[in-house]
């Protein structure tokens, strides 16, 4: 599933936004937690979280930039941060 964030600014006119090359913390999923509400993918300023029609949330780490907001707003607290490169 590739998706392509575009932006107007720059010296080259209009690229693609790789905002996952930011992160300092990134977003795990525990599946079994999961209740499969789409308030991580809702809340998502990135729009990283994406699902399909069987409620399967997955995370885009190309444009994930680690914000936190996903697990902050996790009823189930399926989501936890954890330290890039860990």
């Amino acid at each position: 599933m590739s998706r392509n964030f575009i932006t107007p600014i720059g010296d080259e006119g209009i690229y693609t936004l790789d905002t996952g090359s930011w992160r300092t913390f990134r977003p795990i999923m525990n599946k079994d937690n999961c209740v499969e509400c789409g308030i991580c993918m809702s809340f998502c300023p990135v729009g990283s979280i994406t699902g399909n029609k069987q409620k399967i949330y997955a995370i885009d780490y190309k444009f994930c930039k680690g914000c936190g907001i996903c697990a902050y707003e996790c009823p189930s607290k399926a989501i936890d941060m954890v330290k890039e490169g860990d």
